[in-house]
């Protein structure tokens, strides 16, 4: 029924599935595009994106750098290839080295694409409880003897990370270490959308110290796919080119690009309710005063809730595997909810604008009924 392997739980969809109430809790890319969006992707106007005449594409590419406060941006498969080409085209000399969190998507989840296929290292540095990283520690680390050792390049900032919000007082503060050790600046911006809507501060605002940014249209917006990379003109003028040798150059696209211009107007402005409905699953939880399953809800600043299981029998996998399981003759264990271990000790729940207050009510039911039978039988 399942695999646990580097953090992804997959599902097969069974009968039961059919009868119960099943809500799905793994990620936001889960999300499906609107019925606004699939309109919308009927009736785009498209061209070539290639020789840059799709007219759809220009308009999502102008509307992102608006939104950044950048000269322009460009449309790309995924927030991987986005941070992919923003590395090598920064990073243009080879045996460079870029600097980021070592929990961060990028040096995690990405393949080591950065070595892979750019050439370039990436140094890890100890994420601070709040995301950040020590800068004491980053300037340490970066290089002097040329000849050597690799080329300083490149800091990577991922925020949100892990749903936490990184303190913009310390994204102020690196910039000033980067502009004064010749540093590009990269943020991975791919939840941005989660940290202008709980910070209450413009997305331009928050990037702007930044030399390029990506966001992601796919996850919790809704789109099907694709990422947007902002810069200056010059910066994205090299990264098209980059695009093109990593087969990411896209022909009449402008059909799902016009997803991502309904994602920016319709559901930016739903994520608040994504964060309401994580805090309440998470104070839900805490309420139960479990010693086996807490929440640190000082992490839950976004749509992203972390439970810890304390045990010495009970694993992240047992928790999700009891989540699945049904018994017929309780009516709060009438419901089946998706979600993700993601260690031994941690699962994951994401919330998102398809997750509704009834679904929400189901959820908080049977996480309530499993804990308070597990909590018995520990």
């Amino acid at each position: 029924m399942s695999d646990i392997s580097k953090g992804y739980w997959f599902f097969e969809t069974s009968d039961m599935e059919k009868k119960y109430t099943v809500v799905d809790l793994r990620s936001d890319t889960l999300t499906k595009p609107t019925k606004a969006m699939r309109l919308a992707m009927f009736n785009a106007e498209v061209g070539d994106d290639v020789y840059e005449e799709d007219p759809t594409v220009k308009k999502l590419e102008e509307k992102a750098a608006t939104l950044m406060g950048k000269e322009a941006a460009l449309f790309v498969t995924s927030g991987t290839m986005g941070n992919l080409i923003a590395i090598m085209t920064h990073c243009d000399v080879r045996g460079s080295e870029a600097y980021c969190g070592e929990e961060s998507h990028t040096i995690l989840h990405e393949q080591g694409g950065a070595a892979q296929l750019g050439g370039v290292t990436l140094c890890p540095l100890p994420n601070n409880p709040d995301g950040s990283f020590d800068l004491a520690l980053l300037r340490n680390k970066l290089r002097n003897d040329r000849l050597h050792e690799p080329i300083s390049k490149l800091v990577i900032v991922e925020n949100t990370i892990n749903g936490k919000i990184v303190p913009q007082d310390w994204i102020i503060e690196l910039a000033g270490l980067a502009k004064s050790c010749d540093l590009k600046l990269h943020l991975d911006g791919a939840r941005i959308w989660n940290v202008v809507t709980a910070s209450n501060v413009s997305a331009k605002d928050l990037v702007s110290v930044f030399d390029s940014v990506t966001f992601c249209l796919s996850k919790g917006l809704g789109a099907p796919i694709g990422s947007l990379l902002c810069g200056n003109k010059c910066f994205i003028k090299k990264a098209r080119r980059i695009r093109k040798v990593l087969g990411g150059g896209m022909r009449q696209v402008g059909i799902i690009a016009a997803a991502g211009l309904v994602a920016l107007e319709e559901i930016v402005p739903l994520l608040k309710e994504d964060h309401k409905r994580a805090a309440l699953i998470a104070r839900a939880i805490n309420d139960l005063n479990s010693e086996t399953f807490t929440v640190d809800e000082k992490t839950v600043q976004t749509n992203i809730v972390f439970v810890n299981i304390r045990s010495k029998f009970i694993t992240s996998v047992n928790f999700a595997e009891r989540l699945l399981q049904v018994q017929e003759d309780v009516e709060d264990d009438r419901i089946m909810i998706k979600c993700l271990p993601l260690t031994r000790t941690t699962v994951r729940f994401v919330l998102y604008h398809e997750i509704t207050d009834t679904m929400l009510e189901a959820v908080i039911r049977k996480i309530t009924y499993v804990i308070r039978s597990m909590d018995v039988n520990e």
